[in-house]
């Protein structure tokens, strides 16, 4: 029986993966032939009508509730439209991520940045799924600031050779999660390389840290790696501005808990997730996932 499911898996991914990997080609050629905001455009109102009517729109109301639970119906409807604008639009902008990157994404704190080129050493870019995420590792290199981008690749293997290609990045500039992909890590940060780590994404065998007065599942690789490296954590964060504009917020580094302690560390991280969710709640793609054991 276990070898004839195996067999049957295998049939699946055989066809599903190859359609999969043609529907998102002609996707993207569509937008790639369209002006830039028309591609932005199109992507958050296709977004609007289908995300709604997928299971997922269920998880962003609980989320949101949980979050602020003194929203109204109406206020979760219109942050969940807007996140599905977001999402479309990020989709939109990725076969124009080198322009968008070049033309509309301004910088500030800039000088925090120019500091840490000077003391050189290792160092940590720590993120979100905010805004368009995506344009963070191009905008890095426009800033003469390259890192090495720790990324999920799609469970799909042509549909993520077509991304990393969408994305403008050289496999010298990212690293796979997993076994494999950890051993790089380290031996970046001992090459004293920058890396960049999203840190909102559950990890069901991360670590209990709470996050809008609930314990979520948190990977604290960005706390141990920090600690025991002795290189600064740096929040960055890109917002979107009006349509297609984007303005890149630097932070200065968090401080480390005196003790060592992990668990405090990524706490001060999780906080600063919920001062970016609430100023823009639209613009944060995990209210989609379910972030909390309980769910």
């Amino acid at each position: 029986m276990a070898k004839k499911s195996r067999v049957y898996r295998s049939l699946y991914r055989l066809i599903r993966y190859p359609l999969e990997a043609l529907m998102v080609a002609l996707v993207f050629v569509i937008f790639y032939f369209l002006p830039v905001d028309a591609s932005s455009r199109l992507g958050g109102m296709l977004s609007r009508w289908l995300g709604p009517r997928l299971g997922y729109q269920k998880w962003a109301i609980i989320s949101l509730s949980r979050a602020f639970p003194n929203l109204k119906g109406k206020q979760i409807k219109e942050i969940t439209d807007g996140m599905w604008d977001n999402l479309g639009r990020v989709l939109g902008e990725l076969p124009h991520l080198k322009k968008i990157t070049r033309e509309r994404v301004k910088i500030s704190n800039e000088e925090i940045l120019t500091s840490l080129t000077a003391n050189g050493g290792p160092c940590i870019f720590f993120t979100g799924h905010f805004g368009n995420w995506e344009l963070l590792a191009l905008t890095a290199q426009r800033l003469n600031t390259p890192y090495l981008q720790v990324y999920r690749e799609a469970n799909n293997p042509v549909v993520n050779l077509m991304l990393k290609k969408i994305r403008g990045l050289r496999n010298s500039e990212i690293i796979s999660k997993g076994p494999e992909g950890a051993k790089e890590v380290v031996q970046a940060l001992k090459n004293d390389s920058r890396l960049g780590i999203m840190v909102d994404l559950k990890m069901n065998d991360g670590i209990p840290v709470e996050l809008f007065g609930r314990k979520a599942m948190t990977a604290p690789a960005v706390a141990k790696l920090s600690m025991r490296y002795q290189c600064p954590a740096i929040p960055v964060r890109m917002i979107r501005k009006n349509g297609c504009n984007f303005e890149l917020k630097i932070y200065k580094p968090i401080n480390k808990p005196v003790d060592g302690d992990v668990a405090k560390m990524m706490r001060q991280i999780n906080i600063i997730i919920e001062e970016w969710a609430s100023e823009h709640p639209s613009q944060w793609l995990c209210w989609l996932h379910r972030r909390w054991p309980e769910e």
